[in-house]
């Protein structure tokens, strides 16, 4: 059993000692963690990250796969390893080329190795594990466009090890392929799927042959298929001559079994595969490499240092930290070179990245991101302005909703500016105001009705996806929200305006004979089979119920809290309501991606994420810590192996909620330049943002009606908002706990 410390030393001089990158690896099986009993031999969904080597939003994350088309690719509870990919992100796509070294028999179906958690280890920028079936050792490790394979074979063997690539798998449809032998000891090709991906490899023993090995066998229809893979086998009894090997490689007379490879890639070209190597890789071994991304690693976690807490506490908050800084991912050579969404090359001078998985991450992550790295934030406006100019002029969106607004507002209200906001207005602006295939869906109606109608059916089950109209017409009306504060920014003002009342859309889908957020059909009636309790796919709602989209959008608090009547938060109802999300029981609905329960909130997926907080903001913000704290101890190392997350990470949100909640600075409204204040699980947290003074957060719990002490601290206090402007002067803040 590996649990979160097992790997860690008891002294821990540096902060990446604290991050275990196998946390979230794991998938929920017990009734305890996952509110509900699982009747279903299918496994609900894990937080699906990976456990491999990657840097800060690299292009490249040389990771095991175990399983495709499961999430990252690997699985903790599965027992064998088909291969190691180099792209990973944990939402069933990517494993570009994957690699796996081999010796003896094997076929094109039956190749993968055995392996135990025993004998496999984790660090940022660093992945080791020994496969059984072929007595290697793999350590992995890279930069942020190549990867560095080194493996230490057992000895005994006659024959020198070989590399399997498997070409025709990844965790997408791969639609072509190639492999050729490039120089005395260099491979390449590429792999086309969602995305062509270049390689050129380099060994540190000279290439034999490249073979093809096909097999044939029984595909899942009971059809004929074959299984075809491709070999490559290196010289026996050879010296290297590469010049940066620094060591005979495989010489099986000589006792010697090791191989290195080093993998530059790129998205662009060949070309540009082999020229990110030798610029990123050029003359350093193995250990610099690892050295390095350790290095790189330790630099970033520190720009967040906590006093206090426990070791465990420490442990879960910078691995959170770590898994929060990993995607988007850099999609542009070292001389900035990338391909546009019309496949044209292109050098435009910055890094060009993937999109964010902005309906997952627009609510924390990707502020805590723009804090910690805007250089990158910037450059991923740039890119989405790029991909919108060349789209029809609409901003891309992402899986639900439309949160590149959101995004472009809260770093330019933030003072993260190096990027056009003219240009990313244009984009965002014509989301929000003209329909198109290529921007939001549904907006004729959203724009003519003011809601998005949902289907009037009965007996829908859960996993049957529609429009999700309600829930849209919500976060619509909060990308409004934000359009308008770069519209005001920008100094439209009769943008700003219109945009301002369309954000009141929300208000539309509100059933106050139920209280909550109810679907209307196309004549604009209530749906009659309405049931809050059940949550939807995409009906009504996007993975959830109505209890999880209560008090959503965060732009208008009043006007949220008027729903209840005409007194609002001071009724007493908004507290009730909130009293009933967190003690109503799940009533045992078996759904995939919804696991981790406090009542009907649902940790575990992301459209209620922002509830605990709410009653911070009605004056009760000793019940939102409550709340708070459970879901920190409860719901980041759960299962037998203290591995896995209440649901997936989507991209860092997860991560980034528990980063946010453990300094106690969350984005509320991350169009906005605040955050709002609740208790530090840390005694003290030092920020060290770029471009920005130091911070420095203390938790100093005082009596009611005490003052603070007298010094050019600055008192905080649990329910209210600091303004970023604040944040960014610099200082010391006490948080001030009063009872």
């Amino acid at each position: 059993m590996l649990a979160l410390v097992s790997c860690h030393p008891a002294s821990r001089e540096k902060l990446t000692d604290y991050v275990n990158p196998m946390l979230g690896t794991a998938t929920l099986w017990e009734a305890e963690d996952l509110g509900y009993h699982r009747e279903r031999v299918t496994r609900t969904w894990g937080a699906e990250t990976f456990p491999g080597a990657s840097l800060p939003n690299a292009m490249v994350q040389v990771t095991p796969v175990t399983k495709y088309h499961s999430g990252s690719g690997y699985q903790y509870e599965d027992t064998t390893i088909c291969g190691f990919a180099h792209t990973s992100k944990g939402h069933w796509n990517l494993c570009h080329f994957p690699i796996l070294p081999v010796q003896g028999a094997f076929d094109a179906v039956d190749y993968a190795s055995a392996f135990s958690h025993e004998k496999e280890s984790a660090h940022p920028g660093y992945y080791q594990v020994y496969l059984d079936r072929y007595g290697v050792n793999v350590e992995l490790t890279g930069t942020l466009r190549c990867a560095f394979h080194q493996y230490t074979f057992d000895e005994g063997a006659s024959t020198c090890p070989s590399v399997l690539l498997d070409l025709t798998r990844s965790n997408e449809r791969v639609k072509d392929w190639a492999v050729r032998q490039a120089g005395t000891c260099a491979f390449s090709g590429f792999q086309q799927a969602g995305e062509t991906i270049y390689f050129y490899a380099e060994s540190d023993v000279p290439v034999q042959d490249i073979r093809e090995v096909v097999t044939p066998y029984i595909n899942k229809k009971g059809k004929p298929a074959e299984a075809r893979v491709y070999v490559v086998s290196f010289e026996q009894d050879a010296v290297s001559d590469h010049p940066d090997s620094g060591r005979t490689a495989c010489n099986p007379a000589s006792g010697r079994r090791n191989l290195s490879l080093r993998i530059g890639f790129s998205f662009v070209s060949e070309e540009g595969a082999k020229e990110n190597l030798r610029q990123e890789l050029t003359g350093k071994t193995f250990a610099q490499v690892r050295q390095e991304a350790d290095e790189v690693w330790e630099k970033q976690l520190s720009a967040i240092r906590v006093k206090g807490g426990s070791e465990r506490q420490r442990g879960l908050f910078y691995s959170t930290l770590y898994r929060s800084l990993l995607w988007p991912c850099l999609r542009s050579d070292a001389n900035g070179d990338y391909r546009d969404i019309k496949g044209q090359k292109c050098n435009n001078g910055f890094y060009y990245y993937t999109d964010p998985s902005f309906w997952d991450d627009h609510r924390n992550k990707l502020i805590l991101l723009a804090l910690l790295r805007p250089d990158v934030a910037c450059d991923v406006v740039k890119s989405i302005t790029d991909k919108g100019e060349k789209n029809n002029g609409y901003m891309p969106t992402f899986f639900h909703g439309d949160h590149a607004a959101t995004f472009v507002a809260g770093l330019w209200s933030r003072g993260i500016r190096d990027f056009d906001l003219q240009r990313a207005y244009r984009l965002i602006l014509k989301n929000a105001t003209v329909p198109g295939k290529e921007g939001r869906r549904y907006m004729n109606e959203y724009l003519s009705r003011g809601w998005i109608s949902d289907k009037d059916s009965v007996g829908i089950p859960y996993w049957k996806e529609y429009k999700a109209g309600a829930q849209k017409t919500l976060e619509y009306a909060y990308d409004d929200y934000a359009v308008a504060q770069v519209a005001l920014a920008i100094g439209d003002t009769t943008q700003y305006e219109a945009l301002m009342r369309q954000s009141l859309n929300y208000k539309n889908v509100f059933d106050p004979s139920t209280g909550f957020y109810r679907g209307r059909n196309a004549q604009g009636e209530w749906l009659k089979d309405f049931d809050p309790y059940y949550p939807y796919f995409q009906h009504m709602w996007r993975e959830a119920n109505a209890w999880n989209l209560l008090f959503y959008p965060p732009h208008d608090l009043q006007g949220l809290f008027s729903l209840y009547g005409p007194e609002g938060e001071s009724s007493g109802i908004v507290e009730q309501k909130l009293d009933s999300l967190f003690s109503e029981p799940w009533r045992g609905y078996e759904v995939e991606n919804l696991t981790g329960f406090i009542g009907q909130y649902c940790h575990g997926n992301q459209p209620g994420h922002h509830l605990p907080f709410v009653y911070a903001l009605i004056g009760k913000p000793e019940k939102s810590q409550r709340i708070i704290d459970a879901i920190l101890d409860r719901f980041y190392d759960m299962g037998a192996d203290h591995l896995a997350y209440a649901g997936m990470d989507d991209a860092g949100e997860m991560s980034a909620w528990y980063v946010l909640a453990a300094i106690g600075l969350y984005t509320w409204s991350p169009a906005d330049p605040e955050y709002l204040v609740t208790r530090p699980l840390f005694d003290e947290v030092e920020l060290d943002f770029p471009g920005r003074k130091p911070v420095v957060i203390q938790k100093t719990p005082v009596k009611s009606g005490e003052k603070g002490t007298e010094s050019d601290a600055i008192d905080i206090y649990p329910g209210t908002f600091l303004p970023d402007s604040l944040l960014r002067k610099g200082g010391t803040f006490v948080y001030k706990n009063v009872k």
